[in-house]
């Protein structure tokens, strides 16, 4: 019998992303994938959910922003402290913020069809940033992560952000991901 898959992100921009660019890369490895915010969730109550869901010997994987944290050592500190019941080697730290992830993903080709600058590297991009860069064109910041979503090349974002790749490379996506087309 196949696992389950508990993936705890911080809000609904977290939701959208996981849902729609990591969850059908690890579909092939569990009997279901759920997405939590957990954000919005008292701490008790996750950290009571991180203790069933490995008593009942399913795995997740605890997503959470470095925002202005000066390491991943330190954020993961800052997690130990909030969640007593999370393991080290589930929490995965996005650098800086989300959109950060979103934005990797933009080859230039759809970097030139969105009307936006074509980044090398995001490492360094925080939420403010990615609004700026938004086309006036689109009506809202979702609309704009949705037409990201659908061009997203996995590829060009391992190229872009270094905590994308980091993830990628911990759960071995690449070997998932090589049937895809490239962008």
């Amino acid at each position: 019998m196949k696992k389950r898959l508990f993936i705890l992100v911080e809000g609904q921009d977290d939701v959208r992303f996981f849902g729609r660019i990591i969850k059908p890369l690890f579909v092939s490895r569990y009997e279901s994938i759920e997405i939590i915010a957990y954000a919005s969730i008292k701490r008790v109550k996750v950290n009571n959910f991180l203790k069933s869901v490995r008593e009942m010997n399913n795995d997740y994987i605890f997503v959470a922003d470095i925002d202005s944290e000066r390491s991943i050592r330190d954020k993961k500190q800052i997690l130990y402290f909030h969640f007593n019941n999370i393991s080290g080697h589930r929490i995965v730290i996005v650098i800086k913020e989300i959109e950060s992830w979103y934005y990797a993903g933009l080859s230039a080709t759809a970097a030139l069809d969105l009307g936006v600058t074509d980044l090398s590297c995001t490492d360094d991009l925080f939420k403010e940033d990615f609004n700026q860069l938004m086309p006036r064109t689109f009506d809202s910041r979702i609309d704009f992560m949705f037409e990201i979503l659908k061009s997203f090349s996995i590829e060009t974002a391992v190229l872009k952000n270094r905590s994308f790749k980091f993830f990628v490379e911990h759960y071995r996506i690449a070997d998932t991901i090589s049937g895809h087309a490239h962008q």
